[in-house]
């Protein structure tokens, strides 16, 4: 049996799944009708009994009612008619029985009841062919037992015709839950179906813009399936901007990686015949090729840790946003030293700490204070500010350039976007791309803007409990 069983839960769970709801949901409504069935006969066939037997008790008290001085006396009427009762009665002492004969049988436990040593009973007989209820009950003050009987062959046939009649509903029954099954299956399991038949197609063209229709309806009546092909969508539009970047980057990397690479094959070919060069025409090819393989290599750098689009999660530390701030600026004082750079410190923020990444922040910083030093006029300072406003750390730093364009402004976060008055300036347009990403992987927000007089001002807003930078462990 066990065998049989395992087979059988086999069978059931290679069946597909709109198969198996149906089964399910089928059983269950054709168990609910067959069981409503089942209890509907079982509470007519004793509400029906239980009438025969109070008729046949009626009949037996208007009979001891209408009783004066009878003696034993045997049946009337042969119970030949349905409505027709049958009585008699008769001693306790067989001796004293009627000399016409009993035409209901008279066993011993009636004499008992004529004798007062039982109770009255009912009990099932069969007379001249015809099934009979019999009750039997003592007949007051006299040592005889009355009997009477009610053909209950009409309690029968009613029975077996609600017998019919409920078997033939509780077939309909069974058809109406198989198509409802098939019903509830098939309405139920569409999104499903869709949801499945989309992924198909995704997995055979390689193609995330395929979407799974929603029915229309505001999105609180949404049920589960539709709230997962809501979810499955959702998935697909993010697939799809991941793919869509990672093409971009591929044909964005192809395109900047092109030119340095032929610059340092041409400064290769160049020292290969360094016996025709004078030394000064080599020192200064060797010194391109030197700058030209640290430019590539500072791009590939980039090129990975944007492509992984996530941060490293090493240990967190508790930084001191204001300690980064004047250690950026201070490197940036060496790598720059025609600017005059100058920070301003709220003293409320200078002791501020806050979970993160100090390598990662530093990185964001360096590249703020690079760019607005790239686009800073000789001499022209470039200001940095901490402040605390409204429950937020504000960190701005603001140069004194030509500023941003309005149609530049959407753009400067993008991956090798470099504005019109920056193509002849050195760098790759990685670095706010770059630094965009570090304040997202640690819960901050970066925007750009223009600074009121002129310049570009940038404005990096660090919650107050930001969340850990993500990325896997």
């Amino acid at each position: 049996m066990t065998g049989r069983r395992r087979l059988g839960g086999r069978w059931v769970r290679r069946r597909p799944l709109r198969a198996r709801l149906a089964l399910a949901a089928s059983a269950a409504v054709a168990l609910v009708a067959v069981g409503v069935c089942a209890a509907a006969f079982v509470v007519l066939r004793v509400q029906m009994t239980r009438q025969l037997d109070l008729n046949v008790a009626q009949t037996a008290t208007q009979r001891l009612q209408q009783m004066r001085n009878w003696g034993p006396t045997p049946g009337d009427a042969s119970c030949q008619y349905p409505a027709a009762p049958c009585v008699q009665i008769i001693p306790t002492d067989p001796a004293e029985d009627a000399r016409g004969g009993y035409v209901l049988p008279v066993p011993p436990a009636a004499r008992e009841v004529a004798a007062g040593h039982r109770r009255p009973y009912y009990s099932e007989i069969t007379v001249a062919g015809h099934p009979v209820r019999m009750f039997t009950t003592r007949v007051p003050h006299r040592n005889e037992a009355l009997q009477v009987a009610l053909r209950s062959d009409t309690v029968e046939r009613g029975v077996r015709q609600a017998a019919w009649a409920l078997a033939a509903v509780g077939g309909a029954g069974v058809l109406f839950a198989a198509g409802l099954g098939y019903w509830v299956s098939r309405t139920g399991l569409a999104p499903v179906a869709r949801l499945t038949a989309t992924a198909e197609r995704i997995a055979t063209t390689r193609d995330p813009r395929h979407r799974i229709d929603l029915p229309p309806g505001p999105p609180a009546h949404e049920d589960e399936l539709t709230r997962l092909a809501a979810s499955f969508n959702t998935m697909l539009g993010e697939l799809e901007q991941s793919v869509t970047a990672q093409r971009r980057l591929v044909a964005d990397a192809s395109h900047e990686l092109r030119t340095p690479l032929t610059a340092l094959r041409t400064n290769a070919e160049l020292l290969a015949r360094a016996d025709r060069l004078t030394d000064e025409q080599r020192d200064r090819a060797s010194a391109a090729l030197g700058r030209q393989l640290r430019e590539v290599t500072t791009l590939v750098n980039d090129l990975i840790e944007l492509a992984r689009d996530e941060e490293p999660r090493p240990l967190l530390e508790q930084v001191r946003p204001a300690a980064l701030l004047e250690h950026a600026v201070a490197a940036a004082r060496e790598h720059w030293p025609d600017l005059a750079f100058t920070t301003r410190i709220d003293p409320g923020t200078a002791t501020t700490a806050l979970p993160g990444v100090p390598a990662r922040l530093t990185r964001l910083l360096s590249n703020l204070l690079d760019n607005a030093a790239k686009f800073s006029p000789p001499g022209g300072p470039v200001e940095t500010e901490l402040a605390d406003i409204a429950g937020e750390l504000h960190l701005t730093v603001r140069d004194h350039g030509p500023g941003i364009a309005d149609g530049d402004l959407p753009y400067v976060f993008d991956r090798f976007y470099r504005a019109q008055a920056a193509r002849a300036l050195p760098g790759s347009g990685l670095g706010l791309a770059m630094a965009r990403q570090i304040a997202r992987a640690h819960g901050a927000e970066l925007t750009a803007e223009q600074a009121p007089g002129g310049g570009a001002l940038f404005r990096l807003r660090m919650p107050a409990t930001p969340r850990p930078p993500e990325g896997g462990g």
